[in-house]
């Protein structure tokens, strides 16, 4: 049993992983920017590079999942927003880990914009990065945990893909949409999509925490998937057409910059992951749709 830190704990991604790391056996520490109530809560304010470490004294690791979400309108000054709160976060949780010591290790949130739009390329974490607004965001990003890895703290970048859930994450802005059989392709409906099953995200999280893996680590289902081929799937499973394609121009006027990379194509492969023995639960579309149905259910 280990003790594992985990700032995000309140978001889908972080509250899921607290769930399972609990049901694993560990301790969980959730880092709070209010005052620290309960016993599991540790205050920090990232903004100030502030955290009550006398408090994370003995965790074996420190999960960062903390940054502005990016499914929302982009402006410039929401731009800033989300490079700010991932880069203040992260070099918060960074020093606080050099500081505890090397035996700490730093999990923290990167995503699958580090490559940007490439097309149908098989992209694996050697990959190199790509260009556009995500793609240098992340790079500051991952930069950001630099201090924690010139100290031997072993540093994970979970460079993740989109997450679905019927509860949130990628599809929850469709999710409506496609109960109500007016959703579709998105663009052309052909950019592959790199996904991963709420459940395979915080399975593959733990794993990075007890495999001891190091370095990027592409969190996406081996499946490649278009945009198309993921949505019709997900209507059919739910018994709802989806055959009204949201051109390029609607999905510009209603997200902003965050349309250019709605409609990237990353082909994301699992490498790290795959090599070290992690196995999936929701491996294909097939399995991601049965999943899928029986959460809404």
């Amino acid at each position: 049993m280990a003790t594992i830190a985990v700032s995000g704990s309140s978001g889908l991604i972080g509250s899921a992983l607290v769930a399972l790391l609990r049901e694993y056996g560990h301790d969980v520490l959730r880092l709070v920017r209010k005052a620290a109530v309960q016993p599991d809560e540790v205050g920090w304010d990232p903004a100030r590079g502030e955290i009550h470490l006398e408090a994370c004294a003995g965790v074996t690791a420190i999960v960062n999942l903390s940054g502005a979400p990016i499914s929302r309108r982009w402006n410039d000054r929401y731009r800033e927003e989300l490079l700010t709160s991932r880069l203040d976060a992260t070099h918060t949780l960074a020093t606080a880990a050099a500081t505890l010591g090397p035996e700490v290790a730093l999990i923290n949130a990167s995503a699958v914009g580090y490559y940007g739009d490439r097309g149908r390329e098989p992209l694996t974490e050697d990959s190199p990065p790509g260009t556009g607004f995500l793609a240098e965001l992340v790079q500051k990003w991952e930069a950001a945990t630099t201090v924690a890895a010139e100290a031997g703290n072993r540093v994970v970048l979970a460079r993740t893909g989109l997450v679905i859930s019927n509860r949130g994450g990628a599809l929850g802005p469709l999710m409506p949409m496609l109960r109500a059989g007016i959703a579709g392709p998105l663009g052309s409906g052909e950019q592959i999509w790199p996904w991963i099953s709420l459940r395979d995200e915080v399975r593959a999280l733990a794993w990075t925490i007890e495999d001891e893996l190091s370095g990027p680590v592409n969190l996406a289902s081996p499946a490649t998937t278009t945009n198309g081929e993921l949505i019709k799937a997900i209507a059919d499973g739910i018994g709802r057409p989806a055959v009204l394609r949201v051109p390029k121009p609607a999905l510009r006027a209603a997200l902003g910059g965050l349309a250019g990379d709605v409609l990237a194509s990353q082909n994301q492969i699992p490498k790290v992951l795959l090599d070290s023995g992690f196995t999936f639960k929701q491996r294909t579309l097939d399995d991601l749709v049965t999943w899928l149905v029986a959460e809404e259910n």
